[in-house]
């Protein structure tokens, strides 16, 4: 059987984690939080699978104690866990529900009871439901409501977390949820997608701010990548794999680290820009600590008729994750070497998320995923590699701890290392945890 590299193989000090976010694990009707963008998406038909929601999820509001075990259990030296802004601020701003707040200062006190790094990611897509009314992420004011968000957070949990990062994977808030209308708030807007990504980085770059006006150190950002093949050898297909891994690939890490967005994307996005968007690259390129990596597949990308950005996704011959994603793991390789060389020079990078979707069955309390502790063990050879050529990697973190909601798939899909019976919420750790666990020499 495949197993993973053992901790030795990395450098000294290399950090290894197991990441969760707050809608998919906590359970949402739980402990006074307020209605997210996510609960209404999720209850117009033909959004979500079964239209299944958030509400109970893994019950994590009540079994984290539990669940902190499992990681402790593993050996692991981090958790990425997020907040719930509407948890937090049942209405996105003004007052603030003590007992959300309450929920967070004992989840990182127990982080740090079980020896386990406290990694708070302060938005992973739940926005609430009445910044959503107000026009939530297209709004430029949305910026200072963040901002709001992350003083209530950097006053309470900021003196015991050990990093923290703003916004989780802003190509899917601005583009799944604006362009493509597959995420929450579920529109098909171009001029609403210009806002809305230009407001991730005004409302990151604020984050940032303020959390360092409280004297957090160790900040960072997380961004999603994706492998852009073109899916033939034509002129065309190249511009257009360029044109695709401007848009998902290069606008959030050029906006932070180089003031500008592509052209590729601006010859799309430039007429439906906010005004003076140009004048915010201060705010958007504040310095960070460290730059976060998430990455899962690779797409093939053929032109295709129509207006902007006129793109298709042709199936691939790779092997496939339960999500139809290829399994490509010389792309992580690709993107640490390029990142490295062209954004983040000497800056310490983190892989934030890394995990696949399989079709996971019980055998009485076992869980076989020999798939996923392969796909594990190819990316992380990947990571070793650039090691190798110098690349200053520090961490990896696996996507998920637990089978949770998984958005607009509702719970078909399953990247947990433990199984979760979404009926009795009983958890069983599978064949890839207790490879995780002996790997981290737990």
């Amino acid at each position: 059987m495949t197993d993973l590299p053992a901790r030795g193989a990395f450098p000294e000090g290399f950090l290894f984690g197991a990441a969760t976010s707050s809608y998919q694990i906590e359970g949402h009707r739980f402990g006074g939080a307020g209605p997210t963008h996510w609960d209404s998406f999720a209850a117009t038909p033909g959004n979500v699978v079964r239209a299944e929601d958030g509400a109970t999820a893994c019950d994590h509001y009540h079994r984290w104690e539990e669940d902190l075990d499992l990681i402790a259990a593993a050996g692991f030296d981090l958790y990425r866990f997020s907040t719930s802004w509407a948890r937090v601020m049942p209405e996105g701003r003004g007052a603030v529900n003590m007992e959300g707040l309450d929920f967070y200062d004992r989840l990182v006190d127990g982080m740090l009871a079980r020896g386990i790094k406290p990694a708070l990611t302060l938005y992973h897509w739940e926005l609430p439901a009445a910044l959503s009314d107000l026009g939530g992420w297209r709004n430029r004011e949305i910026a200072n409501w963040f901002a709001d968000f992350t003083e209530v957070i950097a006053r309470r949990l900021g003196d015991r977390v050990f990093s923290a990062a703003p916004i989780n994977e802003p190509w899917c808030v601005g583009w799944l949820g604006h362009f493509a209308g597959q995420h929450a708030p579920g529109l098909r807007d171009i001029r609403a997608t210009a806002h809305a990504m230009h407001h991730i980085l005004l409302a990151h770059g604020r984050a940032i701010a303020v959390m360092r006006s409280h004297g957090m150190g160790n900040l960072g950002a997380v961004c999603n990548f994706e492998y852009a093949h073109p899916a033939d050898p034509s002129p065309e297909a190249a511009t257009a794999a360029r044109r695709y891994d401007a848009i998902y690939n290069r606008f959030f890490t050029e906006g932070i680290f180089h003031g500008r967005y592509p052209e590729e994307v601006l010859d799309g996005l430039g007429p439906h820009m906010p005004l003076n968007w140009q004048d915010d690259f201060a705010t958007i390129g504040a310095p960070l600590d460290w730059f976060g990596i998430n990455y899962y597949t690779c797409k093939r990308i053929a032109p295709a008729p129509g207006p902007w950005p006129a793109l298709a996704e042709l199936e691939g011959p790779l092997p496939k994750t339960a999500m139809g994603w290829e399994i490509f793991p010389e792309g992580l390789h690709a993107f640490l070497t390029r990142i490295a060389r062209e954004y983040t020079g000497a800056l310490p990078l983190i892989i934030t998320e890394n995990g696949m979707a399989a079709p996971d069955t019980l055998d009485g309390e076992s869980c076989l995923d020999a798939g996923r502790i392969a796909y594990y063990a190819e990316h992380l050879d990947a990571c070793l590699r650039a090691i190798a050529e110098g690349v200053p990697l520090r961490g990896y973190i696996s996507w998920s701890l637990l089978d949770n909601y998984e958005w607009s798939l509702g719970y078909e899909k399953r990247f947990g290392l433990v199984h979760v019976d979404f009926e009795s919420l009983t958890r069983r750790p599978k064949a890839s945890y207790h490879a995780w666990a002996r790997a981290l020499g737990a």
